[in-house]
């Protein structure tokens, strides 16, 4: 069963001078344990939710492209305290990763997949309800998004 998101919500990077607003649903939440993402976030793993660009907005601030400048990802961080905030995946038009840290209120935003648990660090555990070595085979992102939004979260059971 689909739940409400209780939207619009806010969020900002750690200084406050890059916020933003969300009008949508996540299309599906994630954490990533690749290795890029742990050096991006000096953590065991990234935290996304992926939403419709459409359903995403900066309202103060202006992001500049940092991290990894690679042609398939944009990075876009607040050049004052240098966040990573949210990424534009080229491969993937349309959509927008947002950073769920970011959010002003995370108390029931959970990753529903995992990725790249080949490169995870032994300790880390996500509770996600999906798991895959690498990225998930594209043949599987519709059955994934289509239990995402029946769950309506990340969480076990909904």
């Amino acid at each position: 069963m689909a739940r409400d998101w209780k939207l619009p919500r806010n969020g900002s990077c750690r200084c406050g001078a890059l916020g933003f607003e969300v009008t949508t649903a996540p299309a599906i939440t994630a954490a990533c344990h690749c290795r890029g993402c742990q050096k991006m976030t000096s953590s065991a793993y990234s935290l996304t939710m992926m939403l419709p660009e459409d359903g995403f907005r900066v309202t103060s601030g202006e992001p500049v492209l940092g991290g990894l400048k690679a042609e398939e990802v944009q990075h876009f961080f607040c050049p004052s305290c240098l966040t990573w905030v949210f990424s534009r995946p080229r491969r993937i038009a349309g959509f927008v990763n947002l950073r769920s840290p970011m959010l002003d209120d995370t108390s029931d935003i959970a990753p529903f997949i995992e990725s790249w648990t080949d490169e995870k660090l032994p300790f880390a555990e996500t509770g996600a309800p999906e798991s895959f070595p690498q990225f998930p085979p594209p043949e599987a992102f519709g059955s994934l998004l289509q239990a995402f939004a029946e769950r309506g979260d990340g969480t076990r059971g909904g």
